[in-house]
Parts: C-alpha cells; structure tokens; sequence
C-alpha cells in the first residue's frame, strides 16, 4: 500500500459473499429455477454481473439473459420464497469473524451496507447475531430509506450513508473531533457493483472475490479495482498493518 493514502479511520462492509456464504445459497436457488425450465447453470460472467446488486435490479438483469417466463417482480417473487427457508443455514466466511472482532478491538469504527432488504438481512443474521451485533446501530440495508430509490450498488450511496451514521454518532460523543473522510475509509466487497460504488464514493477497497468470478474478469481486473486498493481471496489474508490498523 502507497504510504500517500491516507490512514484507515474506519472499516465498511458488504454481507452476501462476503461476511457470510449467502452468495451460493443465491446461486444455488437460480439454478434450480433455471433447471425446472430446461436450461443449464447461470454461467459465471452472468453471476459477476448480479453480484451485490439490488434484488429486482438483479430480476431484471437476470431475466434479460435468461428469457425465463417471469416479470421482475414475479421471479423476485419466486426466488425470495426459495431462499427464505435456506437463509437459517448461512455460516460467516473464512476469516470473518475474527477480522471484526479485531476491529472492534482496535476500537476501528465499523459499519454495513447490503443490499439485501431488511427482512432478507434479518432472515439471514438472525442465528449469527454475535457476529452482526458488533456493527451496532451502524447496519444499511438495500431498502434503508437513507439510501434513495434507485442509487444502489454500483451507485456511491450506501456507502456514504453507512459512513455517515459512524460519522453522526463520533462527533456527537465526542470520540473523533473530524468527520472520517471517504479516502480514510476502507470498504470490504465481494461484488463488482459494490466495488465500483465505493471507488465512486472515494474509499479505499478491499475486493474478496469469488475465484470463478475473479477467472471470468482476470482481463480486467486490475481496471476494476484499479488503485483504490488489493484483491484477496479471502479475509484471512488481510494484512490490517498495511492500512494502520
């Protein structure tokens, strides 16, 4: 990391894919959809376009390169269903759970932005409460009403509303005498989406992608995190020294 980048003052993170193994609870009700039609797999470079994406963004995107016989609200309909009984079977990812209580430790301010909806976000956390709790009141969903309709990943609002509720809640207490800058802030993503957003908002990046998903994009992988950041194929690899922390 560039000794010209600013000091990481706070820490931001994505969920699906990224804190917990939601992602191939998504991929595996799709293809169980696209099987009861007769057509194969969701192949990976459409996977790393929905990827972090808002649900019926995500409908919409899918079904443009499915051509299955649904309208968006109708397949988000479908799928929400199937999902909602495998939400209860998500486990944190590979080094996550430790890398949050590090930061929490370390008294690094943290925060979530997802775009699940609330009611997924609840469905999902709901047996890893231990784990979410340590974001507090600092939690963004995809249908936060501080996020403005239509702005979602790959857009730069979620991440700066999470960033400003850490914000609100230090100066208001006194703990920090200066906003946290979105360049003093380090984001956690696993979706192209997300990290495109952050790069928008000015933050730092970290991108834990999906090895398939990375093989698929290698040819442009350097240009999607350009540099705002590394790649790492998991958290556990994270090396908290080279950011301050």
């Amino acid at each position: 990391m560039s000794t010209e980048r600013p000091r990481i003052r706070a820490c931001l993170f994505d969920m699906d894919g990224l804190l917990i193994n939601s992602e191939e609870i998504y991929t595996e009700v799709t293809n169980s959809i696209l099987a009861d039609h007769g057509k194969p797999s969701l192949p990976w470079h459409i996977k790393a376009d929905l990827q972090g994406l808002p649900g019926p963004a995500a409908s919409a995107r899918f079904l443009e390169w499915s051509q299955l016989p649904y309208t968006p609200d109708e397949l988000f309909a479908l799928t929400s269903a199937k999902q909602k009984t495998k939400w209860k079977s998500t486990v944190p990812m590979p080094g996550a759970t430790k890398l949050l209580n590090t930061l929490v430790e370390k008294k690094v301010p943290i925060a979530l932005a997802t775009s699940s909806h609330h009611a997924n976000y609840l469905l999902k956390t709901a047996h890893l409460q231990e784990m979410f709790d340590l974001f507090g009141q600092h939690r963004v969903t995809g249908d936060d009403e501080r996020v403005p309709k239509g702005r979602g990943k790959p857009k730069p609002d979620i991440w700066l509303v999470a960033l400003k509720s850490l914000n609100d809640e230090l100066l208001k207490s006194g703990d920090i005498d200066t906003p946290i800058k979105p360049e003093e802030t380090l984001v956690f993503e696993d979706g192209i989406p997300g990290v495109e957003g952050a790069k928008a908002a000015g933050c730092q990046v970290i991108w834990v992608p999906d090895p398939r998903i990375l093989d698929v994009v290698k040819h442009k992988k350097d240009t999607i995190i350009g540099s705002s950041g590394e790649i790492l194929t998991s958290l556990e690899e994270l090396d908290l020294s080279k950011y301050g922390l």
